[in-house]
């Protein structure tokens, strides 16, 4: 009798010990680059192709090629301002569709490389826009934009390779500083803010608060993708999270030492003023 409780005790520790590892092993399956989905899709119609290309394009931006990864910073977008996500999406397939039109290389093209500067350059232009959310003249440039990147990266590619330099987003810096010199504050369709503050500067006395700053933290991660709300933020940090726990650590030290570099001056002109 003692023999057979034993037994069934062995038993079913053994049965919650394969089901941890079954649950493990599935929660795995969707980390790291998910290379496993390029074999999956490789016979699967262009539309739904197109997508993972995109999504793995949308992650690169965090330095990540994990679509799922792409999908959860798309709908932290969504979240914080639909317009934003629109612009991204609509920028990131063009660059994406405008490299297969021009033959690039097929590895790169799916592994995203060629839509995260797209991405970039598109939001961008919506974030420096004076006209609003939903002015649809912007999807003009956005589009034209995005598509001038995949052409700059395959000039700069072969360049940049004999010093062994990436590419990175030099597409990107070039198309947005271009696309504000030739608009201006001023201009009839494309109008954007101006670069500094009209009136002199002034400074930040506030209270330093550090609940503020420890929310700041989270919030530096959101403003990759020029996102200012704390959930939205958070939900982007899981997507790097997702990708690669030691990215995600990297990236809040990162904002972490940028949030506290930031506030030296306060704390400094605190300082002063109490003695």
């Amino acid at each position: 009798m003692w023999m057979d409780t034993k037994a069934e005790e062995k038993e079913a520790s053994r049965s919650r010990a394969s089901l941890g590892q079954r649950v493990l092993s599935g929660l795995l399956f969707f980390t790291g680059d998910m290379e496993h989905l390029n074999k999956y899709m490789q016979d699967k119609v262009f539309g739904l192709q197109l997508a993972v290309w995109g999504l793995r394009g949308v992650s690169r931006v965090i330095l990540a090629t994990n679509p799922l990864s792409g999908a959860l910073i798309l709908a932290a977008l969504c979240w914080a301002s639909p317009w934003q996500a629109l612009l991204g999406t609509l920028g990131v397939l063009t660059s994406t569709l405008t490299a297969v039109i021009m033959g690039q290389d097929g590895a790169e093209v799916s592994g995203g490389l060629h839509g995260f500067n797209g991405m970039l350059v598109s939001m961008l232009m919506g974030v420096f826009s004076s006209a609003g959310d939903w002015y649809w003249w912007l999807l003009l440039p956005a589009c034209l934009g995005s598509a001038t990147c995949v052409f700059l990266f395959s000039g700069l590619a072969p360049l940049l390779d004999r010093w062994d330099l990436p590419v990175a987003v030099f597409p990107f810096n070039i198309v947005i500083v271009l696309y504000l010199l030739c608009t201006g504050p001023y201009n009839p369709y494309f109008p954007h803010h101006p670069a500094t503050p009209a009136g002199p500067m002034e400074i930040n006395a506030t209270e330093l608060m550090a609940v503020e700053v420890l929310r700041g933290i989270p919030l530096g991660v959101g403003q990759i993708f020029a996102c200012g709300a704390l959930g939205p933020s958070l939900l982007i940090l899981g997507a790097v999270l997702l990708y690669s726990p030691l990215l995600a650590a990297h990236a809040l030290l990162g904002s972490a030492v940028g949030t506290l570099a930031g506030e030296s001056p306060s704390v400094c002109l605190h300082v002063c003023v109490w003695e």
